[in-house]
């Protein structure tokens, strides 16, 4: 890791990937850099309002700065206008967290929701996260529009969800992906019982024009005591409706038509 530009960039994406902090000797160890380097750095970042330090000599961490300006872009490329009052709707309808996704790049993205559960267990995930493809509902809705070689390159390049890191059912091996995607490929929806989340089942399917690369996925998602495998099969129909209405209101909004590019991309502090 050379440039000034790739280095600040590293350090961002790492402090994005915890939530506690990183002390300077850890952040310099995984970004390969020296600690003085790192440390000048940290200190523009903080200056610039992009990092603050938890104490003296402790750990540094992002502040809500990029949070705000992520949300502030979101705002002005219209995908919330679109999508919202149909996630609403579907959110009222099903009573459980509705979540649209959108392709960037070669990563999933959750941008928006709408919260169905008035009481009892909520299933209530932060925004702008990168949904883990190997596990993830929307993951696999969306790597089931892919030939099995391209959606094996990308698991492999993200890595797969591990009991440990996810639910108990996360795939274990690519062998045991590849059975799932295939699955999800001829149902045309992605159903997952515990994999991304323990105690969370989860429904998703892809957002797209006939014929074109889909733009994202629209998933329910809820406690597995509530939302079970029947109740997700019956809302089969109404999901495939609304990610049909999604998709005709694509045009509204530059982000729903982007698509997905050719580029591999990785975090940088993994190069």
């Amino acid at each position: 890791m050379s440039s000034v530009l790739e280095r600040t960039l590293g350090i961002l994406e790492l402090l994005s990937s915890q939530e506690q902090g990183v002390e300077l000797a850890v952040l310099a160890d995984k970004l390969n850099m020296p600690k003085s380097a790192a440390h000048r750095l940290l200190a523009d970042l903080i200056r610039f309002g992009y990092v603050r330090q938890t104490r003296d000599m402790g750990e540094y961490v992002l502040t809500t700065k990029l949070v705000s300006l992520g949300l502030t872009y979101l705002s002005k490329t219209g995908v919330i206008d679109v999508a919202q009052p149909l996630l609403d709707r579907l959110a009222e309808q099903t009573g459980e967290l509705v979540r649209l996704s959108v392709v960037d790049g070669d990563r999933l993205i959750w941008v928006a929701r709408a919260q169905g559960a008035r009481q009892g267990l909520r299933y209530d995930p932060d925004m702008g996260s990168i949904a883990r493809l190997s596990c993830s509902s929307s993951g696999l809705a969306w790597l089931s529009t892919m030939k099995d070689d391209d959606a094996l390159a990308l698991v492999s390049q993200q890595g797969l969800g591990t009991p440990q890191e996810f639910g108990p059912n996360a795939p274990k091996s690519l062998k045991a992906f590849l059975k799932v995607l295939q699955d999800t490929r001829k149902q045309g929806y992605s159903l997952t019982e515990e994999t991304y989340t323990a105690g969370l089942n989860a429904i998703a399917v892809p957002v797209g024009l006939a014929g074109q690369l889909p733009m994202g996925t629209i998933s329910v998602a809820g406690p597995s005591a509530r939302l079970t495998r029947e109740r997700m099969l019956a809302l089969v129909p109404d999901l495939l409706s609304y990610a049909a209405q999604l998709a005709a209101a694509s045009g509204a909004s530059p982000m729903l038509t982007r698509g997905t590019s050719q580029v591999r991309l990785q975090p940088i502090y993994a190069a």
